[in-house]
């Protein structure tokens, strides 16, 4: 069952991606935690916060190696000696932060392992592209880097890097939004508190 909704994300991955963002964003609005008010709904809302800076800063390495190399070149310095999908592993990263900072462990778990169902046949199928295109480089890379968890003593960097400006400007625009969505939160959770918009379910 995991392996054909993880599949099905692969070939339609931004339709998918859309759906389930709708998804969230309705839940947002007509949920509430069941914690509201206590130190596990801070405790879970600084974690979420904490999770999802750390998926940005890490989206904004990933993307400073890989602006104007993507598909060209094997990259396997900065993050990318860290393990073979550091891009990917920090944006499950932020979106669980994401799902954690609703200050409900449900939303969290539910968009980490959705995350992870949908992105594994997506590394799988890339990964595919890149032993193709790079042959033996990758198959060294891949015996010597782990392929989605980071292992921290294998960071390797240059003293220099050469960044394509343009592209690094507008991946960065693809990172930011883990920081709009925690504001949209705040303000769905005012809403709430003002009953303006009330809540119609509480999610532990």
């Amino acid at each position: 069952m995991a392996t054909s909704l993880g599949d099905y994300f692969s070939s339609h991955r931004i339709l998918v991606s859309r759906f389930i963002g709708l998804v969230f964003f309705t839940l947002a609005l007509v949920t509430e935690s069941a914690h509201e008010g206590s130190m596990i709904a801070t405790a879970l809302f600084l974690f979420g916060l904490m999770l999802a800076g750390i998926g940005t800063v890490g989206r904004l390495w990933c993307s400073l190696y890989i602006s104007g190399y993507k598909d060209s070149q094997l990259i396997s310095a900065g993050p990318y000696s860290l393990c073979r999908n550091p891009l990917y592993f920090f944006s499950w990263i932020g979106v669980t932060g994401i799902g954690f900072a609703t200050e409900t462990l449900t939303l969290g778990i539910v968009l980490s392992v959705l995350f992870l169902i949908g992105y594994v046949p997506v590394i799988k199928s890339e990964e595919a592209f890149l032993q193709s295109k790079f042959g033996a480089g990758f198959s060294r890379y891949r015996e010597l880097t782990p392929r989605f968890f980071p292992r921290l003593s294998l960071l390797t960097e240059p003293d220099s890097w050469t960044v394509n400006p343009r592209l690094f400007r507008r991946t960065m625009g693809d990172v930011i939004w883990f920081g709009w969505i925690i504001g949209f939160l705040e303000f769905v959770e005012a809403l709430h508190e003002l009953h303006v918009l009330e809540p119609l379910l509480r999610l532990p």
